[in-house]
């Protein structure tokens, strides 16, 4: 299989390249609009064809480069069907199937981070966008965020998944690249909690600045204003 994780440096965002081989059907999963050139032509390097262009959630952090991958590559662009993105190619729902080649992808509906996210689970591995981290969780407090809904999406949709499944988030800011579910059951510091009560009540706690790109990111990702944003 083939396997990339790229990192943008400004974002901190990892965005994921996967296909079967080399000149096989591939899917890119939450690329950076600035990056778009950089996955071209590693696309190209592997002799794939890439067919769909998925993103987790709408971000707030970065403008999603989805938009000018279908233009540029004619590939699909798909996200789930809870989403207020425009110019979608494909919406999925809960347990959907992705396709790309003889790879499949399984998407879960995680609201939480934000009202239209979702992980996506893969033989030995889960993406798991915004709604796990690595030793942390998506912040809640914007985006229609509920901390509720995210416990429900962690613990009843994510950590019943196998212990050894590997995590493979959005984002990691202190250099980390995946994790697993046990790991993460035992030594996240944000799902150590008693109840859903206490897991809301530490979220509702956090006070954290609102991402600097918010105000530009999220009603470009929404309109797929790529060429404006740039």
């Amino acid at each position: 299989m083939i396997f990339r994780q790229l990192f943008d440096a400004e974002s901190s965002t990892f965005t994921y390249i996967l296909a079967q081989k080399r000149g096989a059907e591939a899917l890119i999963i939450d690329p950076v609009m600035e990056n778009v050139p950089q996955y071209l032509q590693l696309i190209r390097e592997l002799d794939l064809k890439l067919v769909m262009a998925v993103d987790t959630h709408v971000h707030a952090d970065h403008i999603s480069g989805s938009a000018k991958l279908r233009d540029s590559a004619r590939c699909m662009y798909a996200m789930g069907r809870e989403t207020k993105a425009e110019c979608l190619t494909h919406r999925f729902k809960d347990n959907d199937t992705l396709v790309f080649g003889r790879m499949t992808m399984r998407a879960i509906y995680t609201p939480g981070h934000t009202d239209d996210s979702y992980c996506f689970v893969m033989n030995d591995r889960v993406f798991t966008g915004d709604t796990l981290l690595i030793r942390g969780t998506g912040r809640t407090d914007f985006q229609n965020g509920d901390p509720g809904a995210q416990y429900d999406s962690i613990f009843e949709r994510l950590l019943t998944l196998p212990d050894e499944t590997l995590v493979y988030p959005a984002h990691d800011y202190q250099g980390r690249t995946s994790s697993s579910i046990i790991e993460e059951k035992h030594f996240n510091p944000r799902l150590l909690v008693n109840s859903r009560q206490e897991y809301i009540d530490q979220m509702n706690a956090l006070q954290l600045d609102p991402p600097a790109k918010i105000d530009i990111a999220v009603p470009a990702n929404i309109n797929c204003q790529y060429q404006q944003a740039a």
